[in-house]
């Protein structure tokens, strides 16, 4: 019974499938060693010929490469199966061919007798001109192709994998889409140099042929007279015809399928198959096809032309061109006519007329209209959304939404950021190019308008689409225009997240966060702060790049120390003192040690007193000490960054808010920590000192 179980469970259709390939393989093997009688070898050339032509139309309906992954194993396959049939037709060839041009079946006798009219001298010709041109033209070529494009894929993977980490920083994609994609790239380099390999064997296989060939004529000769007595015109003609009959019904399926390679590598992976392609770029041109009909119309005049050839291909593409032109100027007509603008009545001014400022606003020039209009497939709307959602997963609340809006005052290719109406950024983008940002490691200058990158002020060069694969192959970092614009929004949303948390925003966080916790929010507001001083907490932390995500810890926090002080400063630093093990992390991943630079202690007293004599903004630090202070902080800020480390300092809670406040704007690179922030399970190395001579 069990072995029962297990035959039949081996026949369901998933592992028939499975099995599908391993038997194919051991009979493609098994052909070279047992005899096969000549029905059969009609039947598996017949299966070869039908086999080439699936590849051939498989390949020619591919849109993009990766669609057709298994093409380097069908490419080995096939091969194998040719050359298995090769050694059996040749073994038939040899024991029967003294019987007649039957001898190796139908099929191998068709193509002997009709396709080369039963003269072998032309069917040898034939036969090496096929050789030829699948060996030096297709198969080389082809395999030349897979070579370059394996070589490109790899050096352009780097930049690739940068453009896919950029949409996941700005938000345009998530998690899954970023997975896949840097899963595609993979899957491509591996494809070409999977298809580089396998060239290979259709090289290795036409050169087989030949051999077979001429070892077969000889081979047959030998055997037809010396053991058949056939004189040698009659063993020539025998064996020569149903050898070059066997050669060509296997080269013809190769000649097939080294085609359907050449199509597959020589791609431009885009949404349309072969077809299309070719239609829809090679006749769209009324002109092209015009000059083309006139030259066609001269040569057919010219005395001695086959007239009537050259004008009726004359007359169809003028034909059609006419048609081309005639559609182009309906639709043009259609665009151009006038709309009905409708009377309106004028009104008194009201209070409609007065408008708040957007929170966030985008001003874009007329050229970069397509970016943001659906009709125009722009996808800028989506992307910016996007970033709101990635914003809000990130930091802990939703930002206002960006308002878009046209900006005649503007350069057709510029747009420029706002912040409650005041210009917070700037730039130009320019829509159907792409900007290649070099990240520092590129050496080859590319042409095109030079610029440096308008978030982060990286050196980038702006190049049309036909260099996008040149310029990731070396090294750069390319997106596209609306991408561009997204990620300058994103980073200054991010500087900017302080000031975008305004009352509307935190109230719905709080009744967001109500819906879940109802008690955590009547326990603290209005009972024991006002909004206004949860606000200023919140801005704080926000402030110096702390997220809000934990919501509940924050709010804990407050309600415990709010009765004892409401200073907004002093309950900033007990909140994070709560979260010191969240902002560790942004620094120093768990289980890293912290190498930190820290203050002398002299360098520390100053500030205490600093602290306790005017307060806790740094407005009393005395000018020459200031002086030192920020040029011996930027300097132990560049030597951490030269070490491959954050530039975070390490003082002392009282001080920390005045030291903050003191360098956010001169070094912005620094951290300021308080000890207190720090977990007891985290090891603390001090790798420079700041004020050791005070």
């Amino acid at each position: 019974m069990n072995t029962t179980l297990t035959f039949s469970s081996l026949m369901t259709g998933n592992n028939l499938k499975a099995l599908a390939g391993p038997v194919l393989i051991i009979m493609i093997l098994g052909m070279m060693v047992l005899p096969l009688p000549p029905f059969i070898l009609d039947v598996l050339f017949t299966f070869n010929i039908a086999l080439a032509i699936i590849v051939l139309m498989v390949s020619l309906y591919t849109r993009n490469p990766l669609d057709f992954a298994v093409f380097p194993t069908v490419l080995l396959i096939t091969t194998l199966l040719r050359l298995s049939l090769n050694v059996a037709s040749t073994r038939v060839v040899l024991l029967d061919g003294h019987t007649g041009p039957d001898a190796a079946g139908k099929v191998i006798e068709a193509f002997g007798h009709f396709l080369v009219g039963g003269n072998y001298a032309v069917g040898l010709v034939v036969f090496i001109i096929l050789v030829v041109i699948n060996f030096v033209v297709i198969t080389k070529g082809a395999g030349r192709i897979a070579e370059v494009s394996a070589r490109f894929t790899l050096d352009a993977m780097p930049g690739k994998q940068m453009a896919i980490d950029a949409d996941l920083n700005a938000g345009l994609i998530g998690e899954e889409e970023a997975r896949n994609r840097r899963s595609a790239i993979s899957k491509e380099a591996d494809f070409f140099g999977s298809m580089d390999g396998a060239s290979k064997f259709v090289r290795g296989d036409a050169i087989a042929g030949v051999m077979v060939m001429l070892i077969t004529i000889i081979g047959g000769l030998v055997v037809g007279m010396l053991q058949h007595d056939l004189d040698l015109d009659t063993a020539a003609r025998n064996y020569t015809l149903l050898t070059i009959g066997d050669g060509l019904v296997a080269q013809i399926p190769a000649l097939v399928i080294s085609t359907a390679a050449g199509l597959v590598v020589s791609r431009v992976t885009t949404d349309e198959d072969l077809s299309e392609q070719v239609l829809g770029q090679l006749f769209t041109q009324p002109q092209v096809l015009v000059i083309t009909a006139s030259i066609l119309a001269v040569m057919g005049l010219v005395p001695g032309m086959p007239h009537f050839v050259f004008l009726l291909l004359a007359s169809t593409l003028g034909l059609g061109a006419y048609f081309m032109i005639k559609s182009a100027q309906e639709k043009e007509a259609e665009q151009s006519e006038p709309a009905v603008v409708p009377v309106i009545e004028q009104q008194d001014a009201s209070w409609d007329d007065v408008t708040p400022i957007d929170t966030l606003g985008l001003e874009v020039g007329y050229r970069l209209i397509p970016l943001v209009d659906k009709a125009q497939q722009g996808d800028l709307l989506k992307r910016i959304n996007g970033i709101r959602r990635k914003f809000a997963q990130d930091i802990g609340f939703l930002p206002p939404v960006v308002h878009i809006r046209d900006n005649l005052e503007l350069r057709p290719n510029a747009y420029q950021i706002t912040l409650k109406g005041s210009v917070i950024g700037q730039g130009e983008s320019y829509n159907g190019m792409y900007l290649a940002i070099n990240p520092g490691r590129v050496t080859i200058t590319l042409p095109g308008t030079p610029t440096s990158d308008p978030a982060f002020g990286l050196p980038a060069v702006w190049i049309e689409a036909s260099l996008r694969e040149q310029a990731q192959a070396n090294g750069y970092t390319v997106v596209d225009a609306s991408t561009v614009v997204t990620t300058h929004i994103n980073h200054l949303i991010h500087s900017h997240a302080s000031e975008l948390l305004g009352r509307q925003e935190l109230q719905l966080l709080l009744d967001h966060l109500s819906a879940k916790s109802p008690k955590l929010i009547e326990d603290l507001i209005p009972k024991l702060l006002p909004l206004s001083s949860v606000q200023k907490v919140l801005q704080n932390l926000l402030m110096e790049n702390v997220h809000i995500r934990d919501m509940r810890t924050i709010i804990d926090v407050l309600t415990e120390h709010s009765p004892a002080t409401q200073d907004t400063v002093q309950l900033t630093a007990y909140v994070r003192a709560a979260l010191g093990r969240a902002i560790v992390e942004q620094f120093f991943p768990a289980n890293t040690e912290l190498q930190v630079i820290s203050l002398h202690h002299e360098l520390e007293n100053i500030l205490m007193q600093v602290v306790q004599t005017s307060g806790k903004e740094g407005g009393g630090i005395e000018p020459g000490l200031a002086d030192m202070l920020l040029k011996e902080a930027a300097a132990a800020a560049s030597q951490q960054e030269k070490l491959g480390l954050p530039a975070v300092i390490l003082v002392p809670g009282p001080i920390r808010n005045l030291l903050s406040h003191f360098l956010r704007r001169a070094v912005p690179q620094i951290r300021v920590l308080a000890h207190a922030e720090v977990p007891d399970t985290r090891k603390i190395k001090v790798t420079s000192l700041i004020g050791g001579k005070s």
